[in-house]
């Protein structure tokens, strides 16, 4: 028993010594020109520390240090690179003779960051490295390596009012990033220690705000990192934001391992705007190109909220936008991405078109983003696509192939064109290819074949029989008014095929089938000009009964040639008339020769 209080006296008698050697024989002030010559020899700026370093010890042993600038390379402005107000570090002096790292306190606050890129490429990073960094980084690296540490227990650290300034002189643009705290409660191994930040960005084209909080955890062996119930709310605001403001808020926990260099995160809750999510996400990033793969569910999501608001067309008048060149979208970052997405989303509701049940795979690896599957619910029917889009050259090609099973064509046209033309159940299938992402090459350069049927439909805005009629009354001399009746033609079934080139839709076998007439003909659609231009061909069955016709036609059996024109969202009917008469007349004409070969076949006894 003695002993060991003699031990712990020896003990206190050898820290008293220390304490008086270091506070009244060693003055770490008397380092600073040495400290200050070492910086600038491996460095070339200039170290500057105002004020007085000073030691604390017993329980714990550190050193308080402020007023410390790094400069900037010679002809930068601002001329300080780093500037700290106070720093404090605190290890505790018992513990480390059992190889444990107590850290009582550890603190920054009121540091600046001045990051300058100049006109000519030269940044606030070069010549920082020196050329020893890689030398002696290598012993440094096997001394860590080979020592052991039982254990770590920090008090707490704290970093507040650190700001850094992001100068671009080329572009005449400063970033402000401001770390305005972060703080780390009590820590030790294997047991969650609460973490909390608050910072905030000024960027030129918008600001962002965010907060945070949630728990740490670090294994005995740091092999494994533990982030659990971390919340995060952010704030973006801008001219170029959806609204001009965007909030969102994040519920997530994630585990790191070190030793394998592989993440993953477990997303309880994203909310952005309107829009509500959860999911899943593990990152291999011990790949020279991290892998990703990602398993996403969202809600009802309305973009057209989101999107900017369409300018009136006075406006656009008033104020015409600059006319600019198209360029090709930089799809370079595809190069450095290896994922793997899963999605699935309730309803999605764009341009005022709207689908449900959303099932999307898509990969991207070594610059080719490929679709293989989506499927939604559309209008009562089923939208499946797969496609793929190559960024390995400079201009992006695609191709695609996409049916459409059971929609109702109506609704649909109206809501993603405001064109009312068509209405049924409607079945659709293209395959296509191309290249180039700007919008007009992709009309023009856009290579594809498909095929469509609609069935029990109509075509609105044209009442193909009442056309006749007034056509037929007029070629007899009736001249009153015509009746006003629903522009809308009823079918059992409307078919053809088309294909594009150079931004022309052509379809050569347009067919419609009604129990009082068939139509056939074919034409064009110009998607760069919306221009329509079809030439049909009308016959009737046998009579217009049961759309104001009576029993039997005249016009029964004769070709009657229908011509559409205008564009798509004003098309334009017109029978040909003249045409018309001409094939009447043909008709009557070859019933006259009929006639008169009969007569002349009796009179001559049958020969």
């Amino acid at each position: 028993m003695k002993f060991i209080k003699w031990l712990l006296a020896l003990v206190v008698t050898l820290i008293l010594l220390v304490t008086v050697y270091l506070t009244v024989f060693f003055d770490p002030n008397d380092f600073k020109p040495e400290i200050v010559d070492a910086v600038k020899k491996q460095t070339g700026r200039e170290l500057v520390i105002t004020d007085d370093l000073s030691w604390t010890f017993f329980p714990v042993i550190g050193i308080n240090l402020g007023g410390v600038s790094l400069s900037n390379p010679e002809g930068f402005t601002p001329k300080a690179m780093l500037e700290v107000n106070k720093a404090v570090a605190e290890v505790a002096l018992m513990p480390l003779f059992s190889q444990q790292i107590e850290i009582a306190e550890l603190s920054l606050d009121g540091a600046t960051i001045n990051l300058v890129t100049r006109k000519n490429g030269t940044s606030s990073f070069d010549g920082l490295s020196g050329d020893n960094s890689k030398k002696a980084a290598t012993p440094a690296a096997e001394t860590s390596s080979n020592a052991k540490l039982n254990d770590i227990n920090i008090g707490g650290i704290s970093i507040t009012n650190t700001q850094i300034n992001m100068i671009d002189e080329a572009k005449k643009q400063t970033q402000v990033f401001t770390l305005k705290s972060f703080t780390l409660g009590e820590f030790a191994l294997e047991q969650f220690a609460p973490i909390a930040f608050e910072f905030s960005a000024t960027m030129p084209d918008m600001t962002v705000s965010s907060e945070g909080k949630g728990e740490l955890k670090l294994s005995r062996d740091f092999t494994q990192l533990v982030l659990n119930g971390l919340k995060i709310d952010t704030v973006v605001e801008g001219e170029s934001i959806p609204n001009k403001k965007l909030e969102t808020s994040i519920s997530l926990a994630t585990q790191i391992a070190l030793d394998k260099q592989q993440l993953s995160v477990d997303i309880a809750q994203l909310t952005a705007a309107s829009i509500t999510a959860a999911g899943k996400v593990g990152v291999n990033y011990a790949t020279k190109i991290p892998q990703i793969n990602a398993d996403f569910q969202l809600g009802d999501i309305d973009l057209d909220t989101l999107l900017p608001k369409t300018e009136t067309a006075a406006a656009t008048e008033q104020a015409p936008a600059a006319s600019t060149p198209a360029v090709e979208p930089d799809l370079s970052a595809l190069k450095q991405l290896d994922v793997k997405l899963k999605l699935t989303v309730k309803s999605i509701k764009v341009a005022n078109l709207s689908t449900q049940n959303w099932l999307m795979d898509v990969g991207i690896k070594n610059g080719v983003l490929d679709l293989t599957k989506l499927n939604a619910d559309l209008y009562q029917g089923k939208l499946l696509v797969s496609a793929q889009v190559d960024a390995r050259q400079a201009v992006a090609s695609y191709q695609f192939d996409k049916k459409v099973t059971g929609v109702q064509i109506r609704p649909l046209l109206k809501d993603a064109a405001d064109v009312d033309l068509l209405a049924g159940t409607a079945n659709f299938d293209v395959k296509g290819k191309g290249r180039s992402l700007i919008p007009e090459q992709l009309k023009k350069n856009l290579l594809a074949n498909g095929h469509f049927d609609i069935n029990d439909g109509a075509l609105y805005g044209v009442n193909i029989p009442q056309m006749i009629r007034s056509a037929q009354a007029k070629l007899k001399g009736d001249l009153s008014p015509e009746t006003k009746e629903e522009r809308k033609t009823d079918f059992s079934s409307l078919t053809g095929s088309f294909s594009l080139d150079n931004g022309v839709a052509t379809n050569p076998d347009l067919a419609m089938s009604s129990p009082l007439l068939r139509l056939a003909g074919k034409g064009t659609a110009n998607l760069l000009t919306e221009a329509l231009d079809y030439r049909l061909t009308t016959s009737l069955v046998s009579s217009l009964k049961g759309q104001g016709g009576s029993d039997k036609n005249a016009l029964a059996g004769i070709d009657i040639p229908l011509a559409i024109t205008g564009t798509f969202q004003k098309p334009e009917y017109a029978l040909d008339t003249k045409a018309l008469l001409n094939n009447q007349l043909k008709e009557e004409t070859d019933k006259a020769k009929e006639k008169l070969k009969d007569s002349l076949l009796k009179k001559l006894g049958g020969f």
